[in-house]
């Protein structure tokens, strides 16, 4: 026997308040909740169910005075099976808690994870009465204290970010320094290696891919793969224990202490969240959580066929932010990550499906607006992938004030570029000078996008200049997954070659690419492992390869120390120059008394460009100067920080070009700082200089002191 007290609605979830445990759970159409309690993880059965009495504002809840944190628990929620309404109670499926703070132990795929019988799959509308207790984990109640100390967020500005996406097994998984026990763990990415080496690349903020609890799909599973990456999410509040060193809960306190490295060294960590979708897929997926504890209210279902979820997102529902409960639910979890866990930002998956209202994106949608006027989430970045794949669904450019947004327009541009299309010139300077054309107009800032030439989705920076075709032949779907257009070029041979020829060019390529993203307005964000010349083999959708394709190798050969210097000094360039880092868009105007514009675009007989030039498709050469009182950076008191003036050559072409400098009427004199073609810095002789087919120099104009 337990003793069973009416409890409280609030806070949903399992709360431990020093004396027992409060348990709340939302369900609007349920008839009956009952409560499972569990002695350990490998039991096949409850020892215990706890029907609810208490039903209040839709939230059925209870308090049980015996229960301590570590107790292991889920639920059986009771109500009609009538798939063609929309409804798929069934109390023989043991359902997670939406507000787990940790869940624990595996989950065996089986017909039992089925709420219709799995003797016909096709037809949903049949009844499981197989008990999946023995197929599912289990929730955690979870004690939250932990000792922070002084631990206080960073609170880096946009203008000094620079971001580092990173997998927190992928990141440690080969490491040499970090203890074997730790590798591929929260602990092991807090270790002291990983933070020299961010720290000596100048990251000041690390985006992790998603840490929320995570369901690898049973097809990986059948291969004898994972859901490596992780967007398949099941667990909102709970971090995923695959990357913990401990068990039975430990991944709270073991994330916690990572957070509190991080901030130690004052990098900031932003979640890479997805709230779009969650992994219970479409009407034929398993029942593991929401489906079973509420499916109308936790989905968008098709309004004439409610059998059938709206999917936005292509993985087999959306999840229906617009209801209140699910929008709160969304919402407890960001405060959540912030206030219990003291995470600093997030950057949403297929954000646009947030906020489509019913169908369409509404840019003034309850969503956005109800997380604009929250007091703890308005104090953190929030990133949004700008696109999804409903109606309209790509929306760069879009999101309200307070958003940034990965920009995938500069990726595209950038990558296209450099590979010596023709016809890009025009773009390169927009989005070379932050992107203005996408973000002004809505009244947005110049780090409004987060510019980048690579991220995990997609080929790594070695491979975008080895390979030109898709090589996915590993994820055991026939090379048919992943894009089929990378913009990507290979420089004369497929994959790894012995040339040194082609090899040179390569690493030419990968400092044209490094630098024009380190040079551009707004914010970086480098992909882990390409300051290291990280390869997957052409692999570029390696989602489910948790192995050595994915993982960083830090065993460094001469070309790869080289890069990473060549990284660590284009990045030590840009923290030290004011003028990469505006807050506010070029306006084209005069900043300084001889009438200099705060930014030029320059042709290389050192004339500003006319619209003819802009207009040739023919022209891959571009020039950008940047005056030094172009700077809108401030200190505290708001005294200007004025930096230098530079300029940016970029040569896409395959001829070189002699490119005149523009006269400056201070007294002083050019250097060159970066030249992709060799290395070192010199001091300009004569007028201009000789910009090599396919590279990059910045200079700096040096006035005597």
């Amino acid at each position: 026997m337990i003793r069973v007290w009416p409890g409280s609605p609030y806070p949903l979830g399992a709360t431990w308040d020093g004396e027992g445990v409060n348990f709340a759970l939302f369900s609007e159409h349920a008839t009956a909740v009952e409560l499972c309690l569990f002695d350990g993880a490998d039991s096949p059965k409850e020892d215990l169910r706890v029907p609810f009495s208490e039903r209040t504002n839709r939230i059925w809840h209870g308090y049980l005075p015996e229960v301590r944190p570590g107790q292991l628990y889920g639920y059986r929620v009771h109500g009609p099976y009538a798939p063609e309404l929309g409804h798929r109670f069934n109390p023989n499926q043991l359902l997670l808690d939406p507000y787990a703070k940790a869940i624990t132990g595996d989950l065996r795929w089986s017909d039992l994870m089925y709420g219709y019988a799995w003797s016909d799959p096709m037809d949903d509308r049949s009844f499981n009465r197989e008990d999946s207790a023995p197929s599912m984990p289990r929730c955690v109640v979870v004690n939250t204290a932990f000792t922070w100390g002084d631990d206080r967020p960073p609170r880096n500005s946009w203008s000094q970010t620079l971001i580092y996406e990173c997998h927190v097994k992928g990141m440690t998984g080969r490491h040499p320094s970090v203890p074997e026990d730790l590798r591929g763990t929260y602990l092991g990415l807090a270790s002291d290696p990983i933070l020299d080496h961010l720290l000596s690349l100048g990251v000041t903020a690390v985006e992790l891919l998603p840490v929320h609890h995570c369901i690898s799909e049973r097809q990986l599973v059948e291969r004898g793969m994972t859901n490596y990456w992780g967007y398949n999410s099941i667990g909102f509040f709970s971090p995923d224990p695959r990357y913990a060193a401990g068990s039975h809960g430990e991944q709270v306190n073991e994330f916690k202490s990572m957070v509190k490295a991080f901030h130690r060294v004052g990098i900031e960590v932003i979640l890479d969240v997805v709230y779009n979708h969650t992994a219970e897929g479409n009407h034929l997926g398993p029942t593991l959580c929401f489906r079973g504890i509420d499916n109308c209210s936790y989905y968008r279902l098709v309004p004439d066929n409610p059998r059938h979820y709206l999917d936005f997102t292509g993985c087999g529902n959306s999840l229906n932010v617009g209801h209140p409960r699910v929008l709160q639910l969304v919402l407890d979890s960001l405060r959540y990550w912030v206030m219990e866990m003291h995470v600093d930002g997030f950057r949403f998956d297929l954000a646009p499906t947030m906020a489509r209202n019913p169908i369409h994106f509404d840019r003034s949608s309850s969503f956005f607006a109800t997380v604009q006027q929250d007091p703890v989430l308005a104090q953190v970045k929030l990133i949004a992938e700008p696109w999804d794949l409903g109606p309209g669904g790509y929306q760069v450019g879009n999101f309200p004030p307070g958003w940034a947004e990965w920009n995938g327009q500069y990726r595209d541009t950038i990558r296209r570029f450099w590979r010596g299309e023709e016809g890009r010139v025009a773009e390169l300077a927009s989005r070379l000078s932050g992107s203005s054309d996408l973000f002004q107009a809505s009244d947005r800032t110049a780090y409004s996008g987060i510019n980048f030439v690579t991220s995990h989705d997609g080929l790594t920076l070695h491979d975008l200049v080895s390979y030109e075709r898709k090589h996915n032949e590993a994820n055991g779907e026939e090379n048919r997954d992943g894009t089929d257009e990378s913009f990507s070029r290979n420089w004369g041979v497929e994959g790894e070659t012995e040339s040194v020829r082609i090899r040179r060019m390569r690493e030419r390529m990968k400092r044209n690419l490094l630098a024009t993203l380190v040079f551009a307005q707004g914010v970086p964000m480098l992909s882990h492992g390409d300051e290291l010349g990280r390869t997957q083999f052409g692999n570029n959708n390696a989602y489910c390869q948790d192995n050595e394709v994915s993982w960083v190798d830090w065993d460094l050969d001469e070309r790869a120390r080289a890069f990473l210097d060549f990284s660590r000094r284009v990045i030590r360039i840009r923290e030290s120059n004011s003028v990469f880092r505006r807050r506010r868009f070029f306006a084209g105007n005069p900043v300084s008394g001889d009438g200099v514009k705060d930014v030029s675009w320059i042709r290389p007989d050192g004339k500003e460009m006319a619209v003819s030039d802009w207009q040739n498709p023919k022209n891959r050469v571009l020039g950008m100067l940047i005056h030094g009182e172009a700077s809108d950076e401030v200190d505290e008191r708001g005294r200007p920080n004025r930096g230098q003036t530079l300029v940016v050559l970029l040569n896409g072409g395959a001829r070189s070009r002699y490119f005149q400098l523009p006269g400056i009427r201070d007294q002083g004199a050019w250097r060159e700082i970066v030249n992709t073609a060799r290395p070192g810095t010199r001091l300009v002789r004569g007028g201009g200089v000789n910009l090599v087919a396919h590279s990059l120099i910045l200079l700096g104009f040096e006035v005597p002191r």
